[in-house]
């Protein structure tokens, strides 16, 4: 019976696996359009279970299972529009599938790279759970328990959770889920990402250079986890999660070799990004909002709502940036021991080089 069992619980896993493998490899040829996704499917499909057989285990090996690549597009869909959206309860909702994803995307080294991604958006979806629980004073209001890890399955729950709640409400969670207070508390004692120790020298050495306060490299902890190679479903990469335009915007090459790999060329562009947007928003909270949503939005927002903070729009920004800020926040006072209200504005480039 243990061996069934065992079997089981490795044939579940291998199924698994060939499903990461698989949308890793689709991710990774990044197709621009569904018909050219239809062209290339088959192609992708097959490198997926290439890429599975040369990484696997031998004794997983002939077992797996792969289905077709739609059920994990379907998931990274679901995952991008729970932190685009304006409800904490839609980040709550798809947390177990996507612990469940982590789970196996940790397990090989090519899939890494978007474990890496979905590690650090997993505070999100953990301080949206949380606080929906305090709110509604019971142990999971939203999704059952997991199950066993062997019966788990990483397809996408319903669109949207049947649970809903009021605009109040929501607006009072939401204030709760941005909360200082329970960010620094839900970081307090957390290790530094093991790469941190070799990169963090030279990369504050760059931040200085561009004139920008060297305590913000710790950015690149929120958005890659330090690991240069860090990748998003949508095509953000490396340290700091560059878009392709805007990494070619500040000087990198997306191809024929990807410069948002380099983590000197990483850092010098998102010290130099940082620097425009406090000179745009003259705020270190908008200039994170703005790196984090978009500059072109937080401007919109701040002239419709007659703002001049980060205080002041907040609410009508998606609900990942609206924690987003005081994670990175919450991570430099952690990091650094400091206020990191106390942040300095950058310093002008030519007046710091002399020139």
């Amino acid at each position: 019976m243990k061996s069934v069992m065992r079997c089981n619980v490795r044939r579940s896993m291998c199924r698994a696996l060939g499903l990461v493998l698989c949308v890793s490899v689709w991710l990774s040829v990044g197709t621009s359009s569904a018909e050219e996704w239809e062209l290339d499917a088959d192609r992708i499909y097959d490198v997926g279970i290439q890429i599975f057989e040369e990484y696997a285990p031998a004794e997983w090996r002939g077992q797996v299972e792969l289905p077709g690549p739609d059920e994990w597009r379907t998931f990274w869909r679901e995952m991008e529009r729970a932190l685009q959206s304006y409800e904490l309860i839609d980040l709550a909702w798809i947390r177990p599938e996507a612990e469940t994803a982590l789970s196996f995307l940790q397990v090989l080294p090519v899939t890494e790279p978007y474990a890496s991604w979905l590690l650090q958006r997993m505070d999100y979806l953990d301080m949206a759970h949380q606080v929906l629980r305090s709110h509604m004073d019971k142990p999971d209001p939203i999704r059952p328990p997991p199950p066993p890890r062997e019966e788990r399955s990483l397809k996408p729950p319903a669109p949207r959770s049947p649970v809903r709640v009021s605009a109040e409400e929501n607006r009072h969670m939401q204030s709760a889920a941005r909360s200082e207070v329970n960010w620094n508390r839900k970081l307090a004692g957390r290790a530094a990402p093991a790469r941190a120790a070799a990169l963090v020298p030279g990369l504050k050495a760059i931040f200085d250079d561009e004139g920008v306060p060297p305590e913000l490299i710790w950015l690149a902890e929120v958005e890659s986890s330090f690991n240069p190679s860090a990748r998003s479903p949508v095509g953000a990469t490396g340290l700091f999660q560059f878009m392709p335009a805007t990494a070619e915007r500040f000087g990198m090459n997306v191809a024929p070799q990807d410069d948002r790999l380099d983590p000197h060329k990483s850092a010098r562009a998102a010290a130099q990004y940082l620097r425009f947007l406090h000179g745009r928003f003259e705020s270190w909270p908008l200039a994170l909002a703005a790196y984090n949503a978009g500059e072109g939005r937080v401007g919109r927002l701040l002239r419709t709502h007659d703002g001049v903070s980060f205080e002041d729009i907040v609410a009508y920004l998606p609900s990942e940036t609206q924690m987003y800020v005081p994670k990175v926040m919450a991570t430099v006072a952690l990091r650094e021991g400091i206020d990191p209200a106390t942040l300095p504005p950058p310093v002008r480039r030519l007046a710091l080089r002399g020139e």
